[in-house]
C-alpha cells in the first residue's frame, strides 16, 4: 500500500473501522486519525456490529475476511437494523461476483487489496461527500424529512411545512424508525419534560393532520413508532 496522505478530513466525522489485521488496522487508525477523523477500530465482525448499532459514524471502513462474521454478514445485519450509515469494503477478493455481494449487501463502495492510500483516502472523503446531503435528510418511507428546513416532503413531491415542535418530534421518531418510543421518552427528549402529559398525543395528532394518519403508529400500551407517508 502506496501513497502519501491528502485532504485532511473535518474533524467531526467519525469513521468505524472493523480490520482484524492489527498491524494494518493501527496503520490505518493512525491515518486517519492524522486526516482529522475520529476513529473506533473493531477487531471482529461482533464488535463492529455492536459498535454500529449503538454509536453514530459519517462512514464505515469494513474488511470482508472477519473471522465468526464476515463483513458482508455485518453489513446485511446493520442495514437490517436500519443503519444506513455509508460503508465501503476491503477485500482481498476482487472478482466482480464478489464485489456485487458486497454491494447488494450494502456497500458504496469496494476496494481490493492491496491498495494505494491516496486511494483509499479519496474514496472515503468521496463516500462523505456523496452522502452529505442526504443524511441531512431522513427518510418517512417514500418522503423526505429535511429537519434544517423543517419541512417534509411528500412521494408526490410536495413539500410541508412543520412548526419547530412537530420537526423535533417526527425527527425523533425518524432517526430511530423500527424503535417504539414511549410518551415518556418523547416528552423528555422532544418537549424538554413538559409536565403535561398530553403534549405528545397533541403534536401526533398535528402530524397526522398535516401528512396523514399513517405518518405516525401508535403501539397500544406502550407509544408511538414512525409510520410511513
Amino acid at each position: 500500500m502506496a501513497g502519501t496522505s491528502g485532504a485532511a478530513g473535518p474533524p467531526s466525522r467519525r469513521l468505524l473501522l472493523v480490520e482484524d489485521d492489527r498491524e494494518l488496522g493501527h496503520m490505518l487508525v493512525g491515518l486517519f486519525t492524522e486526516q482529522g477523523y475520529t476513529v473506533d477500530l473493531a477487531p471482529e465482525g461482533q464488535r463492529g456490529l455492536h459498535l454500529g448499532l449503538t454509536r453514530p459514524y459519517d462512514a464505515m471502513i469494513v474488511d470482508r475476511g472477519l473471522p465468526g462474521m464476515d463483513g458482508i454478514d455485518l453489513l446485511r445485519r446493520l442495514r437490517r437494523q436500519a443503519v444506513t450509515v455509508p460503508a465501503l469494503v476491503l477485500t482481498a477478493f476482487g472478482a466482480i461476483a464478489d464485489r456485487v455481494a458486497g454491494l447488494d449487501a450494502g456497500a458504496e463502495d469496494y476496494l481490493v487489496k492491496p491498495f494505494d492510500i491516496d486511494e483509499l483516502l479519496a474514496r472515503v472523503r468521496a463516500l462523505l461527500r456523496r452522502n452529505l446531503d442526504q443524511a441531512l435528510l431522513l427518510p418517512l418511507g417514500a418522503g423526505w424529512l429535511d429537519p434544517e428546513a423543517h419541512t417534509v416532503r411528500l412521494p408526490t413531491g410536495e413539500q410541508v411545512t412543520l412548526s419547530g415542535q412537530e420537526c423535533r418530534l417526527l425527527r425523533a421518531l425518524a432517526t430511530r424508525p423500527r424503535q417504539v418510543h414511549t410518551r415518556a421518552s418523547l416528552r423528555q427528549r422532544v418537549f424538554d419534560g413538559a409536565h403535561k402529559e398530553s403534549v405528545v398525543d397533541t403534536y401526533v395528532y398535528y402530524l397526522r393532520n398535516k401528512l396523514g394518519s399513517g405518518v405516525v403508529c401508535t403501539v397500544r400500551g406502550v407509544g408511538y413508532r414512525l409510520g410511513e407517508l
